[in-house]
């Protein structure tokens, strides 16, 4: 393995091996504090822009396989880990971690030291940086680190987002059998417009009996309302909520006409459409064990979470309701409209990886769309 760096746009360095592809990457660097799932966090369009580093130590002890991906490839602009473990061992194994990071040209590094990075980002928050493995000078690399700039009013959305409509079949994952088959009599009709949407959301709208068109982040409003869906959905995707004006605008002519549910970004941007605003956190809310109570049961859920920026509480005008509060740090993890049939939350509910405590909220955005259904009919 070859010397390899991570360098900060503070001037931080961290030195460390190279793992996965040679090269150079740039990004946003965040932490993962999940345990396992690390295949369906690089496939997730949500960290288009970041370098992430998994605060857990040992990494790639599965390997990868066919199954466990959540998009057409891996987004993660780079990947951080203490260790790559150097056994491989599960049935469904296919490959091993670092090959398959080389096959998709992915940039890493390992040994270096991922409490003290975790820490360091924890206390300046979260900030670019630069993984470099071939070779560079270090004073060359540390001069164009400090002249990264974040997220902050990046539409990253149209780096993600797929290039025409689709039709989505497939179900959710089982055992003995794999994925299930599409739903052959579906119930609902649903549009996803697609801001970074992953798999595992679409096979749990195949579970409640949807048939669902994704389709382009720039949709029309109009081309939306032509399909005649049941109901639309937002999903979630990388970047500044607030630099998506398109979507926004999108989101405030289908708001009233047709139910509409979204998760994490698709949440930011219904939240914005009704007059809220956004604001960047400090180190973003990533991993799969973050605590959420359901305001209207007090239930608390265990969810998978993956954003930089969030609703303003303060912000939220009287037509929407807080439903849902992250008992971490009280940021808005859901609200819903007082009047009209519109709800949203900014974990994942779908999960992959994660618990899947909050799976409930499909089968809620369902019979929502029986209830706007019968009020159609009775008007």
């Amino acid at each position: 393995m070859s010397d390899a760096y991570l360098v900060m746009r503070d001037g931080r360095v961290f030195a460390g091996k190279s793992f996965g592809a040679v090269g150079e990457a740039s990004g946003e660097v965040v932490f993962n504090t999940s345990m396992t799932g690390y295949q369906e966090i690089l496939t997730d369009p949500s960290y288009e822009g970041q370098i992430v580093s998994m605060t857990y130590p040992l990494i790639g002890n599965v390997g990868v396989n066919d199954e466990d991906v959540e998009s057409r490839k891996p987004f993660v602009r780079g990947f951080i880990v203490k260790e790559e473990s150097a056994i491989t061992s599960n049935w469904r194994r296919r490959k091993p971690l670092g090959t398959y990071l080389k096959e998709n040209s992915v940039v890493g590094i390992q040994g270096i030291d991922t409490r003290a990075l975790t820490r360091h980002i924890r206390k300046k928050g979260a900030m670019p940086g630069i993984i470099n493995s071939d070779g560079g000078d270090a004073d060359d690399i540390k001069k164009r680190a400090a002249r990264l700039k974040g997220l902050d009013g990046v539409d990253c959305v149209k780096r993600v987002t797929c290039k025409q409509a689709y039709l989505w079949s497939g179900g959710l994952w089982e055992l003995k059998s794999g994925f299930a088959p599409g739903s052959d009599k579906p119930k609902f009709n649903v549009v996803a417009i697609d801001l970074g949407i992953k798999q595992n959301i679409l096979r749990n709208f195949d579970d409640i009996g949807a048939q669902v068109t994704v389709v382009p982040a720039n949709t029309g409003a109009d081309e939306i309302l032509s399909r005649d869906p049941d109901g639309v959905f937002l999903s979630n995707g990388p970047g500044d909520p607030s630099a998506v004006t398109y979507v926004i605008e999108t989101v405030k002519k289908l708001i009233g006409v047709k139910p509409v549910f979204g998760i994490c970004l698709g949440h930011q941007i219904i939240c914005l459409a009704l007059g809220a605003r956004t604001y960047k956190l400090k180190f973003g809310h990533h991993g799969a064990n973050h605590p959420v109570m359901d305001l209207s049961t007090k239930k608390v859920e265990i969810t998978s979470q993956n954003h930089n920026f969030a609703v303003d509480p303060d912000s939220l005008p009287g037509g929407l309701k807080l439903t849902h509060l992250n008992l971490n740090d009280r940021t808005v993890e859901g609200v819903k409209s007082r009047t009209m049939a519109v709800f949203s939350v900014q974990y994942h509910p779908e999960a992959s990886p994660g618990p899947h405590d909050s799976s409930y909220l499909f089968a809620r955005f369902a019979d929502m769309m029986i209830a706007s259904g019968r009020k159609r009919a009775n008007a």
